[in-house]
């Protein structure tokens, strides 16, 4: 019964009916007060409402059950940040915008990462921007904030094809200590001349996405204090 409530918790949240979700994930609560998957989902449910002190606690609670739950301590960092009224700056999942194409999707390993404080930020999901330059291709943040960039071969492969008109969607795939992954998506190609596929044909692994916050998934980041409220 716990596990049919968890799929349901997950399906409301990748819905965007985030009361619904409230609903369930208490649900389950009330028969596993120590669930941590449910307590990050209701937590993600309550912030999304704009119910921050609520969303705080569940995620206070986590954190006694398992002082490095690395999708807590997240959560705990974007909440601390947040005033009344404000939601997770977090985009709603559509699973079938993940679903790979060959030719089309690539998941890429970022290098040279910037700033640990930004990262922290940073969660499965997040949508961001390429910013090409020189022979380069980084990857920012919605805000303008430098993430780290492609790999040299893979970053002039798709400058070029950037700078004939070809446009990208780029979302976070996983965040942990010193690895990003990147999933991008080819929206739109150069109509102008023949430019090939974008990327070469790979065995698909990859299927689907889903943001750890919707369901059970462990990182290893370092544990950051989390500071006593009223």
């Amino acid at each position: 019964m716990e596990m049919d409530l968890a799929q349901q918790a997950v399906s409301a949240a990748l819905e965007g009916n985030w009361e619904k979700a409230i609903q369930i994930n208490t649900k389950i609560l009330d028969i596993n007060p120590q669930d941590t998957d449910a307590l990050n989902r209701l937590a993600r449910a309550y912030s999304e409402c704009g119910n921050l002190v609520k969303a705080r606690k569940c995620v206070k609670m986590v954190l006694k059950i398992d002082p490095v739950n690395s999708i807590a301590l997240r959560a705990w960092e974007k909440l601390r940040c947040l005033t009344k009224g404000d939601t997770l700056p977090l985009v709603p999942t559509n699973a079938e915008s993940f679903i790979e194409e060959p030719g089309k999707t690539k998941i890429a390993d970022l290098i040279n990462l910037g700033d640990p404080k930004i990262l922290a930020k940073l969660d499965a999901g997040d949508e961001v921007k390429f910013n090409p330059h020189g022979h380069r291709v980084s990857v920012i943040s919605c805000e303008g904030k430098y993430i780290g960039r492609l790999p040299d071969d893979l970053g002039a492969k798709l400058k070029n094809l950037i700078k004939m008109g070809n446009e990208y969607k780029v979302i976070v795939k996983c965040n942990e200590t010193k690895d990003v992954k990147v999933f991008i998506k080819e929206i739109s190609s150069c109509k102008k001349g023949a430019t090939g596929p974008s990327f070469t044909s790979e065995r698909i692994d990859y299927v689907a996405f889903t943001s750890p916050e919707l369901v059970h998934n462990k990182e290893d980041i370092s544990a950051s204090s989390v500071e006593e409220e009223d």
